[in-house]
């Protein structure tokens, strides 16, 4: 018999064309008065011009986050934000400064607005993660989740092909872990697949073409749904190997997703036929596996860990940090496993795993 629970996050999503201009408003239902903004030095100059929007709200921008959330840069702007006397947080751009923008939430209770420009999807889920010493450590709590997003295509146009591509299969990443998790319910299950499905449709015509106004679009709201579901239900091994990669030998987060998801979709396939059946349904294939890694590499995304910079000799290492303190996964963990998957991983392998018909 059916059953499930099913708790929806409190956050406000506007979603249009233009939308950014509408910011103020948003800002006003808050009732807040001073927003600190935050974005990465590259993406300085859209921050600014957000920044603009806020009139006699702006108090400041601090343009320092980088990947991965360093526990330095996010003590840096607890103590600007606290400086500034800031109630409130603006983080425009992609998972990086969402990421930091959790980190000042986490300590401080400040509400968050975000404002995305890549399809990270983190701006939907109360979870944050910070690096120190080497190690990044995840965690949930709903202070960090951004009480209204406000997703507006157009501010995505400029974002790079090949940053479209990978940021684009890290939402997927999202939608293939929620539709095996051990909290998965119908409607995340139902997201995740559309959302794999938007995704899959928009970023072959976003690579063909950039600024195709509906394919960034579609793609947006793959990665709205790519966050609602990581928000909504706990994630398993393939996380837990980004955030180990990423967070230790300080690799390009949404091209580490991009090229560990096969791998992990193949790994954990023999104890996850329908989530993969459902998976390969949205992409138009019965292998799900082979088939998402054949549309990154028709994309022109990396399908190697050694393609983004991973070294043969620190796999040893990752297979360790990966089996510390691992997250629950629908197939048991073992050292061999994980060691094949990210040697996989790293030669760049094609994986298959074709589900048979029903």
């Amino acid at each position: 018999m059916l059953s499930f629970t099913y708790d929806a996050l409190p956050a406000r999503v506007v979603f249009d064309a233009g939308a950014v201009s509408k910011l103020a408003e948003e800002i006003d239902r808050l009732g807040v008065k001073k927003v600190l903004v935050l974005a990465t030095a590259q993406q300085w100059a859209v921050a600014a011009e957000v920044s603009a929007l806020l009139g006699s709200s702006f108090a400041g921008l601090f343009d320092r986050a980088v990947m991965h959330v360093p526990v330095e840069i996010a003590d840096a702007a607890r103590a600007e934000a606290a400086n500034l006397s800031a109630d409130c947080i603006l983080a425009v751009g992609g998972g990086s400064t969402t990421g930091l923008a959790k980190a000042v939430a986490l300590t401080s209770g400040l509400p968050i607005v975000a404002v995305p420009t890549t399809y990270a999807g983190s701006e939907m889920t109360p979870i944050w993660g910070i690096t120190a010493d080497g190690v990044k450590q995840t965690g949930r709590d709903l202070r960090v989740l951004p009480k209204t997003v406000i997703y507006d295509p157009a501010l995505t146009l400029g974002l790079p092909v090949p940053m479209s591509v990978t940021s684009g299969i890290n939402a997927m990443a999202h939608c293939v872990e929620a539709l095996y998790s051990k909290d998965a319910n119908p409607i995340v299950s139902m997201m995740a697949e559309d959302g794999i499905r938007a995704l899959a449709q928009a970023l072959p015509r976003i690579v063909k073409d950039p600024e195709h106004a509906e394919a960034r679009a579609q793609a947006l709201y793959g990665a709205w749904l790519g966050g609602s579901v990581l928000g909504a239900v706990g994630m398993a091994l393939h996380h837990k190997l980004c955030h180990t990669l990423g967070g230790s030998f300080n690799l390009p987060h949404a091209e580490v997703h991009t090229v560990i998801l096969p791998h992990a979709m193949a790994y954990n396939t023999p104890e996850t036929a329908e989530a993969m059946a459902r998976v390969g349904k949205a992409l138009g294939t019965r292998d799900a596996a082979g088939g998402l890694w054949d549309l990154a590499a028709m994309l022109g995304a990396p399908v190697s860990l050694q393609a983004i910079g991973m070294e043969r000799r620190h796999l040893e290492r990752a297979t360790d940090l990966a089996l510390a303190n691992p997250y629950w996964n629908p197939r048991r963990i073992t050292r061999d496993g994980v060691r094949e998957l990210l040697e996989n991983a790293f030669e760049g392998r094609r994986p298959s795993t074709q589900i048979p018909p029903h």
